[in-house]
């Protein structure tokens, strides 16, 4: 998209602009609460429209846009202005702020007119104020007119939270990615509603013969997008009764046989019915690798278990007769040997051999994976009983049905080989239309087949009920018949899209709820072993039906406020964000690779709408090599994809620097899973302080850094695995040209009359009764005008004349909390601590301490201070400490490690055995008498009597630990008194 970029020429005097809200203060309690439960929220949600990864809750991206856009009361004086009311007055009217803010993240009030109304008045009460002050600027015609606030850019849109909030809260919303399929849902998400909004449904004229108006709805209000979902409702349900016609005949119903019943009472009842299957229960088959049993096409299944239902309970049983086998289903709690499958002892792909014994290893199945020797094999049928799930033996006949789908077409393109928590591609799964059975390919690409047919009935209908038809097509901006044929096509095909991801082999059992898993249930491409094909005609989860209600309930949110836009476009090189507010959500750093991922939906969505998205779908696959992802496969190793990912993000960071409209600051999510890397000169540097450092070489001040709870807890790549819990908003202006360098002095001095004002806004400035910032979040939010001070400058000097790190001055800024001079590692242990004593939480929780205070869970976790997984964390008490360690040998050790070392030491040596390892730690000893201390006085007033008695303990025998440290010779390396080796 061109867009002409306006100047802002160095002659012009400096922009006016009061404070934002979101640079003083949040009411973040109200806004963690709304994420978190909108997170468990899965009908009526525009989420449901089609998957994407690390989307932002509606709730956090409402409350950040409406903050950044909406001054703060508080007093301000300079630049040439004053603004804002004292003290006590703005305490109060920040507290009527939060309150329109606590009602606006409601999910309950996502399409209150009411609520969403009074926002966005008090967005046009600040706007007005800004160019009010700013009425004299030479620019002030383009940049401050008081009738129209400016357009709202997303650059790297994902999955439209954000945009689609800025579209609600009343502003022109634009948003951009490189990615298609993201472009896509925007476009589905905020731009087609919005062209559409208010738009009666065109199925009804179809009516207009056989009915009166009034009985049609044609007089009703359609508000929203009311009208469109409608129609979508209506030619989806043709959709699928059309696709029955063509192919019902491979989804027949199961009559339950007597020889079914036999040894089962609770079938007997039923026998003669037929009964809607909802799943197929498959498992990929093998040749056994046992020479006498050569001919045998054994399973390889991960498990026999149908269902751990209490009182419910069902498992496959195999039975083995010499050189064959079949399968027959048990009902009650199942044997250790249903649990294992065939599955082999230990971890990886390694399975048994059904038959003979024989081992079958994961290199033998991936020789006979390649050569396509890989089959299948029906263990079992789940179907819809008169009372709950039946599950039942298969039959030849079944599996017969199910290889009697003739293939016409299957998607091509290379699965990745690499990927980021698994690939199927070893395994002889390498382009994805080997990911479908037969049966579900046929009926995939019969329902693409009439999406297209439907939109010549659509466009049909849509100029009977009125509708002009200039045939101006959907991307050309149309909103006519012919475009509006397009656009209800779109949803149909994301609808083709989801029952893909919810139809493939590489979809499992879940026998805990009985109900099948996507593809996508975890961010990766790995192989299922034991597969479900769900019955896309049946009602149950997974099906057409049940992905169908789900995506028509999540358009009810769509479909208000302002105009908008989405485009594909390069964050590095675009010119969209030229004079808009901006608020984005960029890549995770090494995270998941998207790109790989989506080529999945790609394919598909492809099939179906490359006709209505030309240039945009021209492509065969999706573009990877300029994704801003660290992904080491794809860069050709750990170093060159973070330089890579650094000077690409300072690129993309760079053209928002400089395009953004300057009245407003930019807000930036971030979240990863903290990384550290070792540099040549032996020091890390986490992927936080990089990006911060990027951000910073961008030309942003920092003015603003918040955590929010973004991510549902225990979401995970896979089960046991750490993942994302929180995003940092950081929020950022652009720096004067003309900034000044300060010293080390100076810059210390100004955080000191800086930070506690900051901090009681932070704490207080709510004007009720309790902090807005919880204490485990105020080491990452007090980042934030700590890091004002610090990017304001063009550079702070150290001692020596060397530019300060990004990592000092975090140091520096959390030394305001801390109040002692401790390590990274102990800062964090000592916070924890408060908040959590020595009982275990989440691994989100802890991730955002830890990068508050530049160090790690991973690398604490290797330091030997805490243990984490399962997605727990938590301190390890001084018991727990090993017996064998040595501080001489230690390249990590933090001054809380360094303590409980010591009292170990005293409560199994006394002070000979504590005072020699005093002596190895070298100057460690006033700071770890000043956390002793400090520990006492905490544990003290939480009322842990037996960790104060250990801290008093040692701080009784300080002097006399320090004499034997002070006497002790030099050791060699070895045995430290008092400890194993």
């Amino acid at each position: 998209m061109a867009v002409e970029a306006v100047i802002i020429t160095m002659s012009c005097p400096p922009i006016k602009s009061p404070r934002k809200l979101i640079e003083v203060a949040l009411p973040l309690d109200a806004i963690n609460a709304a994420c978190a439960r909108e997170k468990s929220i899965r009908h009526g949600h525009p989420s449901t429209l089609h998957l994407w990864w690390a989307r932002r809750p509606l709730a956090a991206a409402r409350a950040v846009i409406f903050a950044q856009l909406v001054n703060d009361p508080g007093y301000q004086q300079g630049g040439g202005f004053k603004y804002g009311k004292n003290k006590k007055e703005a305490a109060e009217e920040r507290k009527r702020l939060f309150k329109i803010i606590e009602d606006l993240v409601l999910w309950e009030n996502t399409t209150n007119e009411v609520v969403i109304e009074r926002a966005r008045e008090e967005i046009r009460r600040s706007w007005r104020e800004v160019c009010e002050l700013n009425k004299h600027h030479p620019q002030a015609d383009v940049l401050f007119n008081p009738e129209s606030i400016p357009a709202f850019h997303d650059p790297f849109a994902g999955g439209g939270a954000i945009p689609l909030e800025a579209q609600r809260l009343g502003l022109q919303a634009f948003a951009s990615d490189l990615n298609p399929v993201p472009v896509l849902i925007n476009k589905a998400m905020f731009d087609i509603p919005a062209r559409f909004a208010g738009q009666h449904p065109v199925h009804l004229s179809a009516k207009r013969n056989t009915a009166v108006k009034r009985d049609l709805g044609l007089d009703q209000k359609w508000t929203g997008a009311a009208g469109l979902t409608e129609d979508v409702r209506f030619y989806g349900e043709w959709l699928i009764a059309e696709a029955r016609k063509r192919i019902g005949t491979l989804y027949p119903l199961v009559e339950v046989t007597n020889e079914m019943a036999h040894q089962r009472a609770d079938l007997k009842p039923i026998i003669g019915q037929k009964l809607t299957v909802i799943a197929w229960i498959w498992a990929r088959t093998v040749k056994s690798p046992n020479p006498a049993f050569s001919h045998v096409n054994v399973p390889l299944a991960s498990t026999f278990i149908l269902s751990t239902k209490t009182g419910r309970e069902a498992y496959v049983r195999p039975i083995i007769q010499s050189d064959s086998y079949t399968f027959t289903v048990r009902l009650g709690i199942p044997t250790y040997e249903a649990a294992a499958g065939t599955k082999a002892a230990g971890r990886g792909s390694n399975f048994r051999c059904i038959v003979s014994d024989a081992a079958i290893s994961g290199d033998y199945i991936k020789a006979e994976g390649q050569a396509g020797r890989m089959g299948a094999r029906l263990m079992a049928v789940v179907a819809e009983g008169p009372s709950g799930r039946v599950y039942l033996p298969p039959t030849d006949e079944m599996e017969m049905v199910a290889k009697s789908a003739k293939l016409e077409w299957k998607p091509s393109g290379e699965v990745p080989a690499r990927l980021t928590g698994g690939t199927c591609v070893p395994y002889g799964l390498k382009e994805w239309g080997d990911l479908f059975t037969p049966r579900q390919l046929v009926a995939l690409t019969t329902m693409g087949d009439l999406v297209s047919e439907v939109r010549e009935r659509i466009r049909q209908d849509a100029t009977e009920a009125g509708l002009h038809d200039d045939t101006t097509r959907l991307d050309e901006g149309g909103v006519g018949a012919t475009a509006y044929s397009e656009a209800v096509s779109v949803y149909l095909a994301f609808l083709i899209s989801q029952v893909a991801n919810h139809s493939s082999s590489l979809c499992g059992w879940n026998h805990p709820n009985t109900q099948m898993r996507s593809v996508f249930s975890r961010q990766a491409i790995a192989m299922t072993w034991d597969y479900a094909e769900v019955n896309i005609f049946s009602e149950s989860s997974g099906s057409y039906h049940n992905l169908f209600e789900r995506l028509v309930k999540g358009m009810s949110a769509l479909g208000y406020g302002s105009a908008g836009q989405a485009f594909q476009a390069d964050a590095q090189t675009q010119t969209i964000s030229s004079l808009k507010i901006v608020s984005t959500d960029p890549p995770y750093y090494d995270n998941i690779a998207y790109a790989d991922l989506s080529d999945f939906f790609y394919v598909w969505l492809r099939r179906s709408l490359r006709g209505v998205f030309p240039d945009l779908l021209s492509t065969i696959v999706v573009p990877k090599a300029e994704e801003l992802v660290a992904t080491s496969y794809r860069h050709g190793g750990r170093e060159s994809a973070e330089a890579f990912f650094l000077e690409g993000m300072t690129h993309a960071m760079s053209s928002l620097s400089t395009q953004c409209h300057p009245s407003v600051p930019v807000t930036i999510y971030y979240a990863f899973k903290q990384s550290e890397t070792g540099s040549v000169s032996g020091t890390s540097s986490s992927g936080w302080e990089t990006f911060l450092d990027a951000v910073c070489k961008a030309g942003f001040v920092l003015s603003g850094t918040w955590p929010m709870r973004t991510e549902k807890e225990g979401r995970s790549i896979q089960n046991g695995v750490n993942a994302l819990a929180s995003s940092i908003i950081l929020v950022c202006r652009k720096r004067s040209q003309d900034a000044p360098t300060i010293s080390r002095r100076e810059f210390i001095r100004e955080l000191n009359t800086v930070l506690p004002e900051a901090l009681d806004e932070m704490t207080k400035g709510s004007g009720g009764d309790r902090s807005p910032v919880a204490p485990v979040d105020l080491s990452q939010a007090i980042i934030g005008p700590g890091m004002a001070v610090f990017s304001k400058y063009a550079a702070v000097l150290e001692a020596d004349g060397s530019l300060m790190s990004v990592r000092t001055a975090l140091q520096l800024i959390n030394r305001f909390l801390a109040e002692d001079d401790f390590d990274p590692d102990t800062q964090f242990c000592l916070h924890w601590f408060e908040q959590h004593g020595w009982t275990e939480s989440v691994f989100g929780e802890a991730d955002v301490l830890a990068r508050s205070k530049s160090t790690s869970v991973d690398a604490m976790r290797e330091a030997g201070v805490l243990q984490s997984g399962g997605g727990k964390v938590r301190l390890l008490k001084w018991a727990e400490y090993p017996t064998d360690w040595d501080p001489r040998t230690d390249t990590r050790t933090p001054v809380w490690e360094a303590l409980h070392q010591l009292i170990r030491a005293l409560k199994h040596g006394g002070e000979s055995a504590s005072g020699a390892l005093l002596a190895a730690l070298g100057g460690k000893a006033e700071a770890l008498r000043q956390l002793a201390y400090r520990l006492y006085t905490l544990c003290e007033r939480l009322g842990q009597a037996e960790d104060a008695r250990a801290y008093n303990e040692l701080i009784t025998s300080w002097t006399g630990i320090e004499s034997v440290a002070s006497a002790a010779p030099k050791l060699a390396d070895g045995q430290l008194p008092g400890f194993e080796r």
